[in-house]
């Protein structure tokens, strides 16, 4: 999924009451209503009115659409599809932009599973978290709910949207379940074909998205080389924008690009692990970002200066020699701006940039360890950055670090041994209350128990 925007809502009650000329609901609950025939017998095309209520959407004819059929459920956590393998990926890392700012999303499949009650059938759906980092900070999480129809196609049966603001939860647009609020919608089919159409979302008035294949066999460039059989695929928005988006083989969703984003897979699990430890050099870059950060707010310019240079000679002697190319231009982009930091003698600056270089040294510490092993380590480098934006009292950038550390507990916190589990979900508690209060004199304190904690959770 690519970074959600919020609906306009204008003229809702409007756009919902649909029937007048639009589609509605049918009787089985698909979201579509039967088609009407128009003065040459054929069946004229539903309006599917846009989102700002000043026309309907240029939507393909029902003929063209492969998702009318209703399908069936037998084993529907079983997702063996090929382009859209939620089942099978661990944790996927898409880097790009939005507007002029960093764009980054972490997907993870959660070990739970939710039932949904659609179309007289009880489907069982897999979970995966979506969350979505904008200029550094939480934009976005959702969780959304799959699952795999006999024919091979996957159906999407609805997403939890969390969207914040300064750190915390301003809405929850672009939520809707299957089954509550309207039909799933097949997000790919099995087989595609140029020309198909189907939604994978369609619920007029709510949500509703338009994919047509427009090529397959296709390729892209991958994290380890070239990946061939690609879909190709045009999607539809509710507000009359166009998405390109990019399916390939062991990634799923590969690429998302509209008029001012684009977000690209920059490492798949387990598509793209390696084998063997990390490279010692990835080590040595997590140590000396912290050091240089210490050196820096203790005012020990020359310190940090050196610790810099070891760094970024580190990294050219040893570090992987064929590191996927967007992970490699993260880590070389931010030792750049670790160095300028540390040059300019910007304390502030300084800090940012070391929590990139160690960000970006643990994204490639994933292909060789278990995601729920390195967000344990994003636990405890986010809650660095907490204290760091708690000295700065920065109460917004608190809240958003107080909620990221939950999002990453919500998704390793299963696999620590209960005892330590605890001790984490209660400092965790303790966090929240603090954030909610405002504090950040306690909220640091909080995280400090927190680091304190984590040692015990790592397997």
């Amino acid at each position: 999924m690519t970074l959600r925007r919020p609906a306009a809502w204008l003229a809702l009650g409007l756009a919902i009451a649909l029937v007048a000329g639009c589609s509605g609901t049918g009787p089985d609950g698909s979201g579509a209503a039967p088609p009407t025939t128009g003065a040459g017998g054929t069946a004229a095309r539903a309006c599917v009115e846009n989102e700002q209520g000043t026309g309907c959407l240029p939507i393909a004819p029902d003929s063209a659409r492969v998702d009318r059929a209703r399908p069936r459920f037998s084993d529907p956590t079983r997702i063996t599809n090929a382009r859209f393998p939620v089942a099978e990926l661990a944790q996927v890392l898409q880097l790009g932009h939005e507007g002029s700012q960093p764009l980054r999303v972490e997907i993870t499949r959660l070990p739970t599973t939710r039932r949904f009650t659609w179309d007289s059938q009880r489907v069982e759906t897999v979970a995966s978290q979506f969350t979505a980092f904008l200029g550094g900070r939480i934009r976005e999480v959702a969780i959304d709910y799959f699952a795999q129809a006999d024919d091979g196609s996957v159906w999407y049966f609805g997403e939890e949207v969390a969207n914040y603001e300064d750190g915390r939860v301003a809405d929850h647009d672009g939520s809707w379940l299957a089954g509550e609020d309207g039909p799933a919608g097949m997000i790919m089919p099995g087989q595609p074909r140029p020309g198909d159409v189907y939604r994978s979302e369609n619920i007029p008035g709510m949500v509703f998205e338009q994919d047509t294949v427009k090529a397959t066999g296709e390729t892209v460039a991958g994290p380890r080389g070239p990946v061939g059989d690609v879909a190709m695929v045009q999607e539809l928005l509710m507000d009359g924008t166009i998405e390109e988006k990019a399916y390939a083989p062991g990634y799923g969703e590969f690429r998302a690009q509209a008029k001012d984003e684009l977000v690209t897979v920059a490492l798949a699990l387990p598509t793209d692990a390696a084998a063997g430890a990390p490279p010692a050099a990835l080590a040595t870059l997590t140590r000396g970002a912290r050091t240089t950060a210490e050196a820096a707010g203790g005012g020990r310019w020359a310190a940090a200066s050196a610790r810099v240079g070891a760094m970024a000679a580190a990294w050219r002697r040893a570090g992987p020699g064929d590191p996927p190319p967007l992970l490699g231009e993260e880590l070389q982009g931010a030792l750049v701006g670790l160095s300028r930091a540390v040059g300019g003698r910007q304390a502030g600056r300084v800090e940012q940039a070391a929590f990139q270089v160690e960000q970006a040294a643990l994204d490639l510490q994933l292909r060789h360890r278990a995601p729920d092993q390195v967000d344990l380590d994003r636990l405890d480098l986010w809650a660095r950055r907490l204290l760091a934006d708690a000295a700065a009292r920065d109460r917004g950038a608190v809240a958003g670090d107080v909620a990221t550390l939950q999002v990453l507990w919500d998704r390793s916190g299963h696999r620590v041994d209960p005892a330590a589990a605890e001790r984490v979900t209660a400092a965790l508690a303790t966090l929240g209350k603090a954030a909610d209060g405002k504090d950040p004199q306690a909220a640091a304190e909080a995280a400090t128990a927190l680091r304190t904690a984590l040692p015990a959770a790592a397997p």
